[in-house]
């Protein structure tokens, strides 16, 4: 999956990622939409689900889908001694 950015000629800034044929907001990076390029009136979204910004920064920091090398069961599992 790849996110997408457009920015419009008045400011406005949309984040989107395709799924099955549609465009749907998202970004895990900060706002997916942000109005005029207002920050105050920016808009969180997860895979098209309206977030605030603390549910957003919840579920960034959820760490579900993680791969086994970014945990630290991961870390200590590849040690050798």
């Amino acid at each position: 999956m790849e996110i997408k950015t457009i920015e419009t000629k008045d400011g406005t800034v949309c984040h989107y990622i395709n799924i099955n044929g549609k465009n749907i907001f998202h970004s895990w990076d900060g706002p997916a939409f942000i109005p005029l390029g207002n920050k105050k009136l920016a808009e969180y979204y997860v895979y098209g689900f309206r977030k605030t910004k603390e549910e957003w920064e919840f579920y960034k920091k959820d760490g579900d889908g993680l791969p086994f090398y970014k945990t630290a069961a991961g870390k200590a599992m590849g040690a050798r001694a």
